[in-house]
């Protein structure tokens, strides 16, 4: 079972590289679905050792594509914490995109 879900992974992981996705932007998104909380931008960095400059702009870019979600908190300062959608909804919404795309063509085509 262990390995079916890891062979699940592995192929999601080939979608989201399909669908423009930075190595490093997975390797965040996979490090806060395992996690399970909310992790700030410090916490990531220090987890996988890469700049935090580097893992703003990945964050940022992965909450831009609807693949994390951000809670703003206070510890003396404000800040965000993020989590990982869950790989269900990720797939809805490429699926959804991808209908969307199709269906705005067949238009185009239908036309010319």
């Amino acid at each position: 079972m262990r390995g079916e879900l890891g062979n699940t992974y592995e192929k999601f992981e080939a979608l989201l590289r399909s669908i423009g996705l930075k190595k490093n932007e997975i390797r965040i998104y996979r490090l806060l679905l395992e996690k399970g909380r909310a992790m700030r931008i410090r916490e990531i960095q220090k987890e996988l050792g890469i700049s935090e400059r580097s893992v703003r702009e990945h964050v940022l870019n992965l909450y831009r594509k609807g693949l994390l979600k951000r809670e703003l908190i206070q510890m003396g300062w404000l800040g965000y914490a993020y989590t990982a959608v869950s790989p269900g909804e990720i797939l809805q919404k490429i699926k959804e995109s991808l209908m969307k795309r199709i269906e705005e063509l067949e238009k185009e085509f239908k036309k010319g």
